[in-house]
């Protein structure tokens, strides 16, 4: 790794840039204040002087790609945050602007693996992520969601407003589920069968629809069920719901 520093004065933001670069490379757990600071050319204590400690440090990195999910965050007045978002009165674009966003938070996360382990381990939201989170309610309040339908959207999109989701419990495939069976080694041909008699609808499914056989397409899979959420949203705005009236 090219040293960050580039033989100037150090910085929060090279600082910042340089454990992000180093995190690429190495993963979030080998990214360590002594290993940046290897990376820099600079002693450990050098660090401190723009940072408090490692954890501090992974808040300004997640901040950071915030910024990039999200560049409007950057600019000083708020009300650039919602550039391109419809007033209230005119909601027909409000989903697509939505969705664009959350997919460019699933481009960055994905371009930085560890910051999957980074969003999980932090224990209190930065103003940044805030500011994260204020622009979608923002976009949703412009789309003439209530306030109500607002908190429970972000509650629904949970993780899935960062560009992740955590799946069900990952499934073998049919010959590596039946491939012994009470400890006895069978064909593969009886271990499909047996498979298949267990559980039929799981083959019925992987057998007929589209690529469930093979690697599914995750950003398909992602990309379907967001769209899912944000229409029922609409529909929920549509029908004039409310967590009251859901509960009479």
């Amino acid at each position: 790794m090219t040293a960050a520093s580039s033989r100037g004065a150090l910085t929060t933001q090279s600082v910042t840039a340089a454990a992000v670069e180093l995190a690429d490379d190495v993963g979030l757990e080998a990214m360590t204040m002594r290993r940046l600071a290897q990376a820099l050319e600079v002693t450990p204590m050098a660090l401190y002087k723009h940072v408090d400690n490692r954890e501090k440090l992974i808040d300004l990195m997640f901040d950071r790609l915030v910024i990039q999910m999200a560049p409007e965050l950057a600019e000083p007045d708020p009300s650039s945050a919602l550039s391109g978002v419809s007033d209230a009165g005119s909601s027909a674009d409000w989903r697509d602007v939505l969705r664009e966003q959350i997919l460019a938070a699933r481009a960055t996360m994905m371009s930085h693996p560890w910051s999957f382990e980074a969003i999980q381990t932090r224990t209190l939201a930065s103003p940044v992520v805030l500011a994260y989170m204020d622009r979608l309610m923002g976009i949703m309040f412009r789309g003439g969601l209530s306030a109500d339908l607002v908190h429970h959207a972000m509650h629904t999109l949970s993780t899935r407003m960062w560009g992740f989701t955590h799946d069900v419990l990952p499934t073998p495939s049919a010959s590596e589920a039946a491939a012994e069976s009470g400890g006895e080694l069978v064909s593969e041909d009886a271990a499909l069968a047996s498979f298949a008699a267990s559980f039929p609808h799981i083959v019925r499914m992987a057998m007929t629809a589209p690529g469930a056989a093979g690697q599914c397409d995750a950003d398909a899979e992602f990309g379907f069920a967001l769209d899912i959420l944000i229409d029922a949203f609409e529909q929920r705005r549509l029908s004039g719901w409310s967590s009251t009236s859901a509960h009479s």
